[in-house]
């Protein structure tokens, strides 16, 4: 009973809504116990990072609606900022009557970058490692033995030349890029211990020096991929009609396009959903963050990680693809209950199946944020949860409940007996 469709789930009271997830999610008393207290007590956070004086709790909430790859998957979200989960679960719901998103995510290459200076002949360096490059992969493996016992490893060595300018610099680098299947680990620590490994027998073989030695958050051979189709009815509110929000939606895209200012906060909308599932599940929100605007301004320009345009049959479609390193073993996940509870709720099987995930909350949170702004503005909605927010937080604490509904902008297509998300 996985059913990611839950009819007034935000009307219920939250042990209700605990109780409808366990038994959706098949969760345990344990399980759910471990929601009281934000997934984590203060012995595991003082291992986790230094100087702990305490916790800091973030509303954990869940993504409904969402059809991924024809299955149906509740979403933990970590996120402070009000409307961001309900405005995903609304746009899921609209493109869930487009038969949901299809999602799809490369191998899991991180990329391990040396840097060697002083090479006196840059293109004979490059010869060189490029006709080492078995025997160094093989260094590589023997640096990760575990990985490779897990069917992953070392698979390829590029080699480029960097003309030296920064900072009055003429000196030519030579970076030489390993790239490893870390399959599902972030893989972060990994690629890190390889870079390590090969730079004293590569600035041998370049005749150099090493100098940095370390991973790269611009995962560009570890993308997701996702698309959606959104019937042009679905799109409509009580007061715009279903062919001129999608057109306005289509416009706002066109202006993300043309515009590095606008592609900046077109993005941010991307990344609000993004952020809290990655930080749900434990993932380096951070380094997801810099892989995606990374991608975004490595073609020239800064550009948008989501489209959308108006197809054949006249709906919505839409397309996301962007850098998603992001893993389902080692790092939080040793330390944090939290983290291991809401990939057991998402239910995934692999780092892959998480990053398509993450790829369509991305693309529906964009969605939300640009049909409200094709119709009633970003503010209507938006300021009334956070002025709700705000209210309950000035009240005391014994007086504190759920307050009940509120409209959201661009998410005025429910009736009354229905639910907004």
């Amino acid at each position: 009973m996985r059913g990611s469709r839950i009819s007034g789930f935000y009307r219920l009271p939250v042990e209700t809504r605990r109780a409808e997830l366990g038994a959706r999610a098949g969760l345990g008393p344990e399980d759910l116990a471990t929601l009281e207290a934000g997934g984590l007590d203060l012995t595991a956070a003082d291992r986790l990072v230094e100087n702990v004086v305490g916790l800091y709790a973030l509303p954990l909430g869940l993504g409904l609606n969402f059809v991924i790859n024809g299955r149906d998957i509740i979403v933990p979200m970590a996120v402070e900022e009000p409307s961001v989960i309900a405005a995903a679960s609304n746009a899921a719901r609209m493109v869930r009557e487009g038969g949901g998103f299809v999602a799809e995510a490369d191998p899991p290459i991180m990329t391990a970058q040396v840097e060697l200076g002083g090479v006196a002949e840059p293109d004979v360096a490059r010869r060189r490692i490029q006709a080492a490059a078995a025997s160094l992969l093989a260094l590589a493996d023997a640096s990760v033995p575990r990985l490779t016992d897990r069917g992953g490893g070392a698979r390829e060595i590029d080699v480029r030349v960097i003309d030296g300018g920064a900072g009055g610099s003429a000196c030519p680098r030579v970076i030489v890029h390993i790239h490893v299947d870390c399959r599902d680990a972030m893989g972060a620590n990994l690629v890190n211990t390889v870079a390590e490994s090969l730079a004293g027998p590569l600035a041998e073989l370049a005749g150099g020096r090493s100098g940095l030695r370390i991973l790269t958050n611009l995962a560009d051979r570890r993308r997701v991929r996702a698309v959606a189709r959104v019937p042009v009815d679905a799109l409509a509110t009580p007061d715009v009609a279903g062919p001129r929000v999608r057109d306005g939606i289509a416009a706002a895209s066109r202006f993300a396009e043309d515009d590095p200012y606008r592609a900046a906060t077109h993005n941010k909308g991307i990344m609000n959903g993004v952020d809290a599932v990655a930080l749900a599940t434990g993932n380096d929100w951070r380094g997801v963050e810099a892989g995606a605007h990374a991608f975004a301004a490595a073609r020239g320009g800064y550009r948008p990680l989501a489209t959308w345009t108006v197809d054949e049959a006249g709906d919505l479609a839409g397309r996301l693809e962007m850098p998603m390193a992001v893993g389902t073993v080692g790092g939080t996940l040793h330390a944090h209950p939290g983290a291991r509870l809401c990939q057991k709720i998402l239910g995934v099987r692999s780092a892959g199946e998480l990053g398509m995930v993450i790829g369509c909350v991305g693309l529906a949170s964009n969605l939300a944020a640009l049909r409200a702004l094709a119709t009633d503005g970003i503010q209507r909605g938006h300021m009334a949860l956070h002025t709700r927010a705000a209210s309950l937080a000035q009240r005391p604490v014994s007086d504190r409940h759920h307050p009940g509904p509120v409209a959201l902008a661009g998410m005025t297509t429910a009736k009354p007996d229905e639910e907004v998300v």
